[in-house]
């Protein structure tokens, strides 16, 4: 005979003999009742088959070991991997991430913070649109109450901590290479960037640039939103074709932009490289997963991706778990890595 199935906890209390605090207590924490106690829970789980709704389990309890992980954009590359290394994170240490994505409308940010706070979570890891872009309130009143911390773009006096690039080290760290290995580079961005670390970078190459006794260039692309490729083709090609740049070396602020650049200089048979029969060079940032891929493969910035998703998890974890908040805010910041190849 088929055995019915088990629908809920009560019922597998009934079944079982075990009472339903008993087993609360064991789902919550199988080393809080005796040990054989435990065996005996986990021989009656077995014969009847049942797993426990984990969801409805941690919702009972004041907070969870749910984690939310909020990112500006999934359908960027940037934040796929670097999301994806923070789950993995978070799975390694016993948490069940969440991940919600705000397509790139900031309004949106909002909204998944508040569905966010709705489950009860143990903690949050926020990517924010930044200062400009960002509900600063709203994100402080979130973080005044659920542990909370910042990476990748930064927004003092919010969050508990912050975890990312030293982005003026690795900005001029590129320009510092792109002066000596050749003729200084101008920067070509978007007029209206739609993320925060765009404006970051422009400060840090203007910085560096007159620092190496250049004069800086920078040329802005019309348009915004997350279609960076498009922009960077469309815009980088019309400055191409108008010989607008007064350098043959082009920083891109981003990869993504920089691979529209590539594309641009395909169409009007403009090779680019760094050998004599070559006419620009192009260099961009991030180390964009396709980055290594594109024709030639672009000369970039790695940002550790690695280091930055472990670092923001492991001080989110330290907050859960010491359930203390600390006296100072906290920044993190790691060096990017220089990475040439045949664009520039």
């Amino acid at each position: 005979m088929t055995q019915k199935k088990i629908r809920n906890m009560e019922e597998f209390a009934r079944v079982s003999g075990i009472s339903r605090p008993t087993l609360s207590k064991y789902f919550n924490d199988p080393e809080s009742v005796r040990a054989s106690t435990r065996v005996k829970i986990e021989t009656a789980l077995e014969q009847h088959d049942y797993r426990p709704n984990v969801f409805a389990v941690n919702q009972n309890r004041r907070t969870t070991k749910n984690i939310g992980v909020v990112v500006p954009n999934l359908a960027d590359p940037f934040f796929s991997e670097i999301a994806r290394r923070v789950e993995l994170a978070c799975l390694e240490a016993g948490y069940s991430p969440i991940l919600l994505s705000s397509h790139g409308r900031p309004e949106m940010e909002r909204d998944n913070l508040e569905s966010l706070r709705s489950l009860k979570p143990a903690g949050v890891l926020l990517a924010p649109f930044g200062r400009r872009l960002s509900n600063k309130a709203a994100v402080q009143a979130f973080g005044a109450d659920i542990p909370l911390v910042l990476f990748d773009a930064n927004m003092q006096e919010t969050g508990e901590a912050f975890v990312g690039t030293n982005h003026t080290q690795s900005i001029d760290l590129m320009v510092e290479y792109l002066c000596r290995s050749g003729e200084p580079p101008c920067l070509f961005e978007m007029k209206n960037p739609t993320h925060p670390n765009a404006f970051v970078h422009r400060r840090a190459y203007i910085e560096s640039m007159e620092q190496h006794g250049q004069t800086p260039h920078v040329f802005q692309a019309e348009g915004g939103g997350w279609n960076f490729e498009e922009i960077g083709c469309s815009e980088g090609g019309r400055l191409l074709a108008e010989q607008a740049f007064n350098t043959n070396t082009i920083l891109c602020s981003n990869d993504r932009l920089a691979i529209g650049m590539l594309a641009a200089a395909y169409r009007l048979n403009i090779p680019v490289g760094h050998s004599e029969t070559c006419e620009i060079r192009v260099a961009g940032h991030d180390d964009h997963p396709f980055s290594r891929f594109t024709c030639p493969p672009m000369t970039t910035i790695a940002q550790d991706y690695e280091a930055i998703a472990n670092a923001a998890a492991r001080t989110l974890f330290e907050r859960i778990e010491t359930g203390t908040t600390p006296s100072e805010r906290s920044e993190t910041f790691f060096d990017g890595r220089l990475v040439m190849r045949d664009s520039a």
